[in-house]
Formats: structure tokens, sequence, C-alpha cells
């Protein structure tokens, strides 16, 4: 094997790890009932914090500290409307990921058989 082979191999070695841990923060930030509630709400459209409070059954300040982990981790992104900080989801594959656990979740609630 040749150097330039074993440097190709390691190189996408290194970078299915970096998807694999980056994938992982994903799921991890996600795995929270509240911060999923807001992702789900945000699905359906940008909204402000007195929305995805409303939406998510939380209280203010725990929403805001959850949507501040969301935007750090470049979930989500905001822009300001007057003196309101409107809340989006960064990207569609987010809003996918999102109605997909939900689909399961309906799935194992509902019986519902497997199928792709």
């Amino acid at each position: 094997m040749s150097t330039g082979t074993r440097t190709a191999r390691a190189q996408d070695a290194q970078e299915r790890s970096d998807r694999l841990e980056v994938a992982a923060s994903v799921l991890a930030l996600l795995a929270d009932r509240t911060r999923l509630a807001l992702m789900e709400r945000l699905g359906r459209g940008e909204a402000d914090v007195t929305t995805l409070t409303e939406a998510c059954g939380a209280a203010r300040p725990s929403v805001s500290q959850h949507l501040a982990k969301l935007r750090l981790a470049g979930l989500v992104t905001t822009r300001k409307d007057g003196r309101r900080v409107v809340y989006a989801l960064r990207h569609g594959h987010l809003r996918r990921l999102v109605d997909e656990a939900m689909n399961v979740a309906d799935h194992q609630i509902g019986s519902l058989p497997p199928h792709d």
C-alpha cells in the first residue's frame, strides 16, 4: 500500500470520526424534551420566545436557556424584529430529523408496523 493510499484512508477515517462526533452532539442536544419541543415548533416556522414558551409549556427562563444552547450549537438562527428576537431552524435537515424522531414515537406509541 502506498503512502498516498494510507494518507487518504486516514483522512477518510478522520472525516468519518468527525461526522460521527458532530452527529452525536446534535442528537444529544435534541435528547432533551424541551429542546425537542422547541425544534419541533420551529420546524413549522420561525417564532419568538413568547410563542415558543407557549408551544413547549416550559417556563420562559428555561426556554431562553434552551434556545441559547441551540443557538450556540448552530442549530437555530436569530433575527431582530423590532424589540423581538425571532428564532428559526438553521436548515431543513433539522426539521426532517425532528419529524423522523416524532414519526418513530408515533410508531412506538401506536404500535404501528415498521416500514421504509
